[in-house]
Formats: C-alpha cells, sequence, structure tokens
C-alpha cells in the first residue's frame, strides 16, 4: 500500500504518471437485539433514529418496552461508530452484534419504530423481560452444544423452525418441522391446533434466523406443555458461521434486504426449486400482479425468459414478474429482521 493511502482505497498511475486515487468502501449489515425493559421506548427510538441517520445508515430499528430489535447497514467505519455508541447504553451493552457483508444498497431506507411487541406475536402479554433477558424460555445452546446433544438423544431431537414457511424453502436444519405459517402471528394458532402434542415428550430444538423468535415461541411452546424446549443461541446466523456446510443446516439462509438470501460455504446448493422448471434455486420474485406480489421462488433463466410471471395463487395474465428484493408484507426484522447481520 502506498503511504497516505487508506485501507479501503488503491492507486493507479496512468498514462500522463499522475497518480489516482480509488475509494474503495467495505459496506456492512448488522444484526442484533435485546430484550430489556425500557422505561421510555420512544425516546430510545428517537435516540437510534438520530444516531444512525448520523451515520449515514439504513435499515429497520424496532423498540418496544422490552428492549430492541435492528438490522441496519452502511459503510463500515459509521456502522462501527453506531455499534459503539448503541452499546455504550447500559441496557444494550451486552447486545450480540452479528456482521455480514453488505452491498451498500441493501435498504430502500432507514426506519425506526415504537411497536408493542419487538417481533409480532400478537402475545405482548405471554413474556416477561427482566435485564437478564426473556424469562421461561427455552434453553440455549450453543453450535457446539446442539451437535452434543444431537449425538446423546439422537433422532428424538426435533428441530422446529420458528420462521415463516416460505423462508424454510431456501434452507432448513435436517429433518426439522417447518410449520404452516405465513407470519409470526400465526404461530400460536398453529401450536393451539394440536398437530404437534405427540411431540411435548421430546427434546425441541426452536431455530430462527437470529434468535430473537425463538425467545418468545419457546416460552409459548413451555406454556403449552412442551416439556423439553431448546433455542440455538445465535440463531442460524451463528450456527452456520460456526459449522459452515460440515454441519447440521442444509441450504440458503433467507434474509429481509435486497441480499434476500446468503450462503455459508462454498458450492451450497439451495432446497428451493423453481416454480417454473424445477432447478434448485434460492432466489426469489414478485407475483407480477400488482394486487398480490406474493413472492415464489423462479430461477434466474427462468427470469430472463419472462416464464411463469405469476404466483399459483394468481391467474396467469399480465406482464413477467421481475426478481425484486421487496420484503413481503408482515415483516418483523429480525432479523432481521432477524435479518442477517444478521
Amino acid at each position: 500500500m502506498r503511504a497516505g493511502v487508506g485501507p479501503r482505497e488503491h492507486w493507479e498511475v496512468d498514462r500522463s504518471g499522475a497518480t489516482k486515487i480509488f475509494s474503495m468502501a467495505v459496506h456492512k449489515i448488522v444484526l442484533f437485539y435485546v430484550f430489556t425493559p425500557l422505561a421510555d421506548p420512544e425516546a430510545v427510538r428517537l435516540w437510534q433514529h438520530a444516531l444512525a441517520e448520523s451515520c449515514g445508515l439504513k435499515g429497520r430499528v424496532i423498540v418496544s418496552p422490552d428492549g430492541i430489535n435492528a438490522t441496519v447497514g452502511g459503510e463500515i467505519d459509521d456502522v462501527k461508530k453506531y455499534v459503539r455508541v448503541t452499546k455504550s447504553y447500559a441496557p444494550f451493552k451486552k447486545a450480540d452484534i452479528k456482521w455480514s457483508t453488505g452491498t451498500g444498497d441493501d435498504f430502500p431506507r432507514l426506519s425506526v419504530k415504537v411497536r408493542p411487541e419487538l417481533v409480532t406475536f400478537k402475545a405482548p402479554d405471554t413474556i416477561t423481560v427482566t435485564e437478564d433477558g426473556v424469562q421461561g424460555g427455552g434453553t440455549h445452546l450453543k453450535p457446539g452444544a446442539l451437535h452434543k446433544l444431537v449425538e446423546e438423544r439422537g433422532d428424538d431431537v426435533v428441530f422446529f423452525d420458528g420462521r415463516n414457511a416460505m423462508e424454510a424453502e431456501i434452507g432448513r436444519f435436517r429433518g426439522a418441522i417447518v410449520p404452516e405459517t405465513d407470519t409470526t402471528r400465526d404461530f400460536i394458532e398453529e401450536i393451539d391446533s394440536g398437530k404437534y402434542d405427540h411431540l411435548k415428550d421430546k427434546p425441541i430444538v426452536t431455530y430462527c434466523t437470529g434468535g430473537i423468535r425463538c425467545e418468545v415461541l419457546s416460552v409459548l411452546m413451555k406454556n403449552r406443555g412442551f416439556e423439553e424446549v431448546y433455542q440455538v443461541d445465535g440463531g442460524i446466523v451463528r450456527y452456520a458461521e460456526t459449522f459452515g456446510t460440515s454441519g447440521l443446516w442444509d441450504g440458503s439462509l433467507y434474509v429481509f434486504d435486497k441480499r434476500m438470501h446468503v450462503e455459508y460455504g462454498e458450492n451450497v446448493k439451495s432446497l428451493g426449486s423453481c416454480a417454473e422448471c424445477g432447478e434448485p434455486t434460492p432466489i426469489y420474485v414478485n407475483c407480477a400482479n400488482e394486487e398480490c406480489r406474493k413472492q415464489f421462488l423462479r430461477c434466474e433463466t427462468c427470469t430472463d425468459k419472462g416464464a411463469h410471471p405469476f404466483c399459483g395463487d394468481c391467474v396467469p395474465t399480465g406482464a413477467p414478474a421481475e426478481s425484486s428484493p421487496e420484503p413481503t408484507a408482515g415483516f418483523t426484522p429480525e432479523p432481521s429482521a432477524e435479518a442477517l447481520a444478521p
């Protein structure tokens, strides 16, 4: 590196002998959540908005009386400043920050809102939150401890997907149960349906993108008689960072930003299949019906051909659907939004 040139810059000499310096910006996304009582969520919202805006970040931040849930991205130095200042606030000092590589155009805008729940299960009074986090939830298992549990208990261990069913189409833990849910709000009805009652005496391992949804889901399950409930500490992100393609995770991870999916390792084969040709793909597109816009899987080849423009629920009339990163309605960053940064 030439003296005086920054670590994210490179230099070239043109034909006239003049030196030109080119910027090589490094973009990062961070995902984190903290369950902790907040006496004044609106004050925290105003602070977080001002902080993220001053750092030039975009993304989504949710604040509630029970804590914070955020996924934001920008240039690495700006993201580092945001993280440093956020963690200087005592209630957030133990936040587990999950980093990933961004593109520089991962979010359309900055959104910072106050909501009754950090994740929308429509059960705000179900959980008890103290300075130590959610009380009465599943036992946290780090990646190594999860493998130990599987080694000791074998096929008795049940992986239970805590995400929307659509997310699981492109990647999931091997042999996992995927509940029939379109949004997080569907989980209570799904669990209360009785279809999983035969698993109440089994070791249940809940998992989601970054861990936040399972903080609540594991409480809901324990309150309904599931005797032995666990949650993957740090979610799929921390597990896949540890084991990549050599562990129990198969396929791609759906994320709620313009990347749409991430892989942990080389030559990862997505579990999803193109709605037109059936080839493996992790790429979601929106239905061409402007009143629908439901996401479905379609490979790049079929997209380039303009094939299969509509989802299975819509009559095929109109223009081809475009490959779109826009999140589906009802998205809660976990993420997110839990999103990876989850």
